[in-house]
């Protein structure tokens, strides 16, 4: 199988190297689970091996197999995997811990549907203080154009694999959940680092106070070339304002 997917972009850099190697494996005819594999902490199986009925979380920890299905989604949760395995391990051990306190349920809870949202759709952000204060008052014309050239000095890192599926085919309102926990400047680019950092900080409290802040993707500078012009940032439909009566989300 042959995924043609731009490595190039922005939104993939963190996964671009095991996500080259992992679709050349695929195009050479290797079989998902051992092209997913490699570095990865677990071991990737058939999505068939997951027993009907049993929680697909509650199996990855129970066995350290996490069953694949042959799609994008499943593919970059492989990447992630690779790319962040303390992390990963990190929310699985979470969700386990919550199955086991309050077994299977309709609803999740909030910790549940944090890990969730954190596992699918949550960014990681290393910025300046000023570009922190402009998220979190979603003042995008100061993040986006007046505090642009602090861009320079950012780092956006992508973590949840069902927003980097949606890049795949990239559009102006793809929106990621920031974790609100800066990323420590002293980290550097060193993502191995980010994600010891990351594993150490996730619990279930932390998750619990729903600790995120929208950011629409594309317009972060150098990631989308139509956001070179203001007005790009005028769409209220994307570029949402704060509600008055909403509380400021602080880093």
């Amino acid at each position: 199988m042959e995924l043609a997917l731009d490595w190039t972009a922005p939104w993939f850099a963190p996964v671009a190297h095991e996500g080259r190697a992992v679709a050349a494996s695929l195009a050479g005819g290797e079989p998902w689970p051992q092209a997913l594999g490699g570095a990865a902490p677990v071991r990737f199986v058939p999505q068939a091996e997951l027993p009907a009925g049993t929680p697909y979380e509650q199996f990855i920890f129970d066995t350290g197999r996490v069953p694949t299905r042959e799609n994008l989604h499943d593919f970059f949760n492989g990447l992630c995997w690779r790319r962040f395995p303390l992390t990963k391990q990190c929310l699985n051990r979470l969700q386990a811990a919550q199955i086991a306190a309050d077994g299977v349920r309709d609803a999740r809870g909030p910790v549940r549907d944090a890990l969730t949202l954190f596992d699918e759709n949550a960014a990681l952000l290393q910025a300046p203080a000023p570009l922190w204060a402009a998220l979190a008052a979603r003042d995008w014309h100061r993040l986006f154009v007046t505090l642009r050239p602090l861009w320079a000095q950012a780092r956006l890192v992508l973590f949840g694999h069902a927003l980097l599926e949606k890049l795949v085919t990239p559009y102006k309102s793809i929106t990621a959940h920031v974790f609100r926990a800066p990323v420590p400047a002293s980290l550097g680019d060193d993502l191995a680092a980010w994600d010891a950092w990351l594993a150490q900080g996730l619990s279930a409290p932390v998750l619990a106070a729903k600790p995120f802040t929208p950011l629409p993707v594309l317009g972060v500078p150098g990631w989308w070339a139509a956001n070179e012009d203001p007005a790009y940032y005028a769409d209220a439909g994307v570029f949402r304002p704060r509600r008055t009566d909403a509380p400021t989300d602080t880093p």
